[in-house]
């Protein structure tokens, strides 16, 4: 199987679904003639023209708004934010109009929009421009959410959601990019609503996402050289959440750490540790269920500051040996 970068996966997915229904086209800033901030939509503007690539103002609020009324009169935007810190410009849109026009309307109404950008740290990118905001989006009923860690995810979650009649959150963490993985030529999509486990294993479950993905895989390995068998799953959508595989993992390692990069207080793991809680799985933990996230802060310029805001190797091991006491 080929190896292509996350990048290249993402620009796959697009242009493919572009090829084949001609009501998608792409919109957002520096997206054409630059071919976008992180250069994933190079030679697009080339292929699909103008029309279907679309070149906009510096106004999130204007052109997000755009999509959702070009999404309920039928065609199927997707749209590119350089940062997801830029979303918080254009909410009303994102959490009060897309989300919210399918019931309101009984369901005659479709609002098959995707909203692409880039999350997270890492990159010295300083306190507007590296946050993690999916709990946010995970708690507007009528979003879908999804943040894809491998390219071979991030293509076939992409496909999904551009086919899906509901507005999709796409969170893509920048320090993913560039990194490589297996990614068929055939065509395929990957469903909403199912977890991965990256790695079995048997002695304590790792429940993660995004960027904590490759961390916890590395930690993993680390903890197999202490006769630990740690599994790491990959939740890979947030919204819709696969409840089962978690609670099924948790049964059977009777322990479970949660990682993730946003901010620890109000993360998305306090709501997987309280799905694990109230289910069945509750009754096996042979120990409370941990948590790891960012420390509550604005993220830091300064590389060193910045690393030291965001859950390491080092403490995704020691959290999980903590399990085991």
């Amino acid at each position: 199987m080929r190896e292509i970068t996350y990048a290249q996966a993402v620009k796959e997915a697009m242009s493919e679904e572009m090829r084949c229904d001609p009501d998608v086209f792409f919109m957002g800033e520096d997206i054409g003639v630059y071919g976008g901030a992180f250069g994933i939509s190079n030679g697009m503007l080339a292929e699909f023209g103008p029309e279907r690539v679309r070149d906009t103002p510096i106004s999130e609020n204007g052109f997000v708004g755009a999509a959702v009324g070009a999404a309920v009169t039928g065609s199927r935007p997707i749209v590119e934010l350089m940062f997801s810190d830029f979303m918080t410009v254009c909410f009303d849109h994102i959490l009060n109009q897309a989300p919210k026009m399918r019931y309101m309307f009984g369901g005659k109404a479709k609002v098959p929009m995707v909203l692409r950008t880039a999350a997270g740290g890492g990159t010295g990118a300083a306190a507007q421009h590296s946050q993690s905001l999916e709990t946010i989006y995970a708690h507007i009923p009528g979003l879908k959410v999804v943040v894809p860690s491998t390219p071979y995810d991030a293509k076939g979650l992409l496909k999904t959601a551009i086919r899906d009649d509901n507005p999709v959150i796409f969170l893509e963490q920048k320090l993913l990019y560039r990194t490589k993985g297996d990614v068929p030529e055939e065509e395929y999509t990957i469903p909403f609503g199912i977890a991965d486990i990256k790695r079995p294993g048997a002695d304590c479950t790792i429940i993660t996402y995004g960027r904590m993905v490759q961390l916890s895989l590395q930690a993993a390995e680390l903890l197999a050289q202490e006769g630990i068998d740690a599994e790491v799953i990959d939740i890979r959508t947030l919204l819709p959440l696969d409840t089962a595989t978690l609670i099924q993992s948790v049964k059977k390692t009777k322990h479970c750490v949660i990682v993730h990069e946003a901010v620890k207080f109000a993360g998305f793991g306090g709501e997987l540790a309280a799905t694990i809680h109230e289910s069945e799985a509750f009754y096996y933990l042979d120990a409370p269920v941990k948590r790891l996230g960012a420390v509550s802060a604005p993220i830091p310029f300064n590389p060193v500051l910045e690393k030291n805001c965001f859950p390491t190797v080092e403490e995704i091991v020691q959290a999980v040996r903590e399990t085991q006491s």
